[in-house]
């Protein structure tokens, strides 16, 4: 995909009603992320993540948290190991209503 087709992916999809339940996967797709990756991290067969999120090796660690408490998320995120350990690129953490973002270094 390129830069204006995830943009527009993207677009989209904050413009649906939010899904805590499927935003991560959404958010996956939205960047070209195949059918079958998105299945195995809903199956839990490839997400590793240890505080309840979706954590897809050499990429991302994202996680829908509480409301008012993505800031506090954000920071365990990044304070992960398995985060470190799968070689995530990045960690988005949001609450439906906010998100936060970063990417390497996360220290």
């Amino acid at each position: 995909m390129n830069a204006v087709e995830i943009e527009e992916a993207i677009s989209g999809l904050a413009e649906q009603p939010f899904d805590r339940d499927q935003f991560p996967y959404a958010f996956l797709q939205a960047f070209g992320n195949k059918d079958t990756t998105i299945k195995r991290l809903q199956s839990g067969s490839s997400n590793k993540s240890d505080l309840g999120g979706v954590l897809q090796t050499n990429n991302i660690h994202l996680k829908v948290c509480a409301a008012g408490d993505v800031t506090n998320s954000l920071a365990q995120l990044k304070a992960s190991p398995t985060t470190t350990r799968a070689k995530a690129k990045f960690v988005l953490a949001t609450d439906g209503a906010h998100s936060g973002a970063s990417g390497r270094p996360f220290r």
